[in-house]
Parts: C-alpha cells; sequence; structure tokens
C-alpha cells in the first residue's frame, strides 16, 4: 500500500492536508500515477497553472538523474571491487612465480659459507638474501625485493602511508614519523610495484628491480649492507629456466665458487685470455709488466 500526503502551509488555513491511499501495481506504475495526478487536480489547483506541465517534467527527470547517479555509484562500488579483487590475485601470482622460482633453482650452498667471517662493513644476509633490521626487514631474488614492515595490530589500510618511486622509498603511518624514508640503492620499476596490508599487522611491498641481473646490498643508502658474495640463490632446476636467466645464474654461481677460493671470476678470465690472444700475436712486444685490472 502506497501513501501519498500533500502537505501545504497558508495564510488563511496553516493546516490545511489531504490524504490519498492507492495500491501499487508494479507491473503498471504509470496508472497509479495518474491517479494521484487526479487526486492532485481535485485536490488543489496545481494542474491549472500553464507551468504545472514543465514542472512535472522537470520533477520526472529529477528523479531520473537521481536514479542514474545511484547507478553510477553502484556501478563504481562494483568496479572497486574487482580492482581489489584484482590487486589481490596479482600479489597471488607474484606469490606463484617467487614459489616457482624457488623450487626452480639448484642447490649451490658453499660449504663453510656461514663459518666464514663477516667482511668488514657487511653482514651476513637472512634466509631471503636481505636483512633483518630494527624496524622492518626485506628478502629479495634477481628480479624482485619483498619488504616487510610491521605495524600495530588492528591498523586499517585508510592509515598506512606507502609512496613509491623510482629511486625513493617512504612507508610509515599518517600523523607519525615515517619508518622507511630514504633513497633506495638501486632504481625500480615503480609501475610493477604494490604494497599490502596482511592480516591488519604489517605492510607487505614489493618492489620490481630495474636491472634484474644484480643483488642488491641494502634497500636505501645508508642501511647496513650485506655481503653479496654471500647471497643464496633460490632452489632450482637451471634446465626449467629461460636460456638467458639460465646463463646469468650459472655466471654468479661459478664467480661465487671462484671469489671464494680466491680464483678468478669469468670476466677476468676472459681478460687473460684476450691478453693471451694478444701476446701470441705480437711476440715482438715487451709484456712483463702487464696487468689484467
Amino acid at each position: 500500500m502506497a501513501i501519498i500526503a500533500d502537505y501545504q502551509e497558508e495564510e488563511e488555513n496553516p493546516s490545511s492536508t489531504s490524504t490519498y491511499n492507492a495500491t501499487l501495481d508494479h507491473s503498471n506504475p504509470l496508472e497509479f500515477l495518474r491517479a494521484a495526478f487526479r487526486f492532485v487536480s481535485r485536490e488543489t489547483d496545481f494542474f491549472k497553472r500553464e507551468a504545472a506541465e514543465k514542472e512535472v517534467a522537470v520533477l520526472a527527470r529529477e528523479i531520473r538523474e537521481e536514479e542514474r547517479k545511484k547507478k553510477a555509484a553502484e556501478r563504481e562500488l562494483e568496479e572497486k571491487g574487482k580492482a581489489e579483487k584484482r590487486l589481490k590475485e596479482s600479489r597471488e601470482e607474484h606469490e606463484k612465480k617467487a614459489e616457482k622460482a624457488k623450487e626452480k633453482v639448484e642447490d649451490v650452498k658453499m660449504d663453510d659459507a656461514k663459518a666464514e667471517e663477516k667482511k668488514e662493513g657487511t653482514l651476513v644476509p637472512n634466509n631471503g638474501n636481505g636483512l633483518d633490521l630494527e624496524k622492518y626487514s626485506w628478502t629479495q631474488t634477481l628480479q624482485e625485493v619483498t619488504v616487510t614492515v610491521p605495524v600495530p595490530p588492528g591498523t586499517k589500510s585508510r592509515f598506512i602511508v606507502c609512496d613509491i618511486k623510482k629511486n625513493h622509498l617512504k612507508v610509515g603511518l599518517k600523523g607519525q614519523p615515517p619508518i622507511i624514508d630514504g633513497e633506495l640503492s638501486k632504481p625500480i620499476k615503480p609501475d610493477d610495484c604494490f604494497w599490502s596490508l596482511e592480516d591488519q599487522k604489517s605492510v607487505s611491498i614489493l618492489l620490481t628491480k630495474h636491472n634484474q641481473m644484480e643483488w642488491w646490498k641494502s634497500l636505501v643508502k645508508g642501511d647496513p649492507e650485506i655481503d653479496t658474495q654471500k647471497v643464496e640463490p633460490e632452489n632450482s632446476k637451471l634446465s626449467d629456466l629461460d636460456p638467458e636467466t639460465r646463463q646469468t645464474v650459472e655466471k654468479m654461481m661459478f664467480d661465487q665458487r671462484q671469489k671464494s677460493m680466491g680464483l678468478p671470476t669469468s670476466d677476468e678470465m676472459q681478460k687473460q685470455d684476450i691478453l693471451k690472444k694478444f701476446m701470441a700475436e705480437h711476440p715482438e712486444m715487451d709484456f712483463s709488466r702487464a696487468k689484467i685490472s
């Protein structure tokens, strides 16, 4: 049952009201409106005015506009939900790729690597090839850096400040000093980076490296550095890697072994070969003082 009540305050009769009762048939709303208009026509002089038809049309347009805005708001809310779903799926996809890479690298742990003394000014990396610091921790692969920043339990995402730029990272809570605020040790690809709030107690930030063929010594400049010679590549089957990545990983592994034994790296060996070939082609020259840098 739908009830329309029209109240009009006039100087002569300030409490003049009329009550109209009718049933709305959802399959024929025009009949309901027709009855309502007839009631208004009987009870008032509204439809005797020249502007009545125009005012009714304006009212109809206003109602249509309200309905359009309502639908637009619903669509926007739906799109926001889809975007959040895509972000979650993207994060899960990155996690799957990281797990797959972990399953692909061959175990190349060097004997007594952890027993070696720390180099001056550098630290042994954590299990994720990064470092655990007082206010945050970070791990890395050749392609990505993952930063974990603890926050008070129950923290909402709207209170998180996370500004990711090519050479700078700022992370913290609104109204408080930033937890991280510094120049990154190496450039990243901002468009391929994202952050998320995990269980309302930690912020997880994924940074995609610009140069995906080198290990980072620190997250931001000025922080403690790790000894990259003690980085342990993920366990994997090298045969499953694409040729370019496999060649890069094999070269890094070889160079790590050579350095640990005090032997020349692949680049140094290549320079030696070039010098030997040049010496053979030019026996008339004196190479007694030649050195490889």
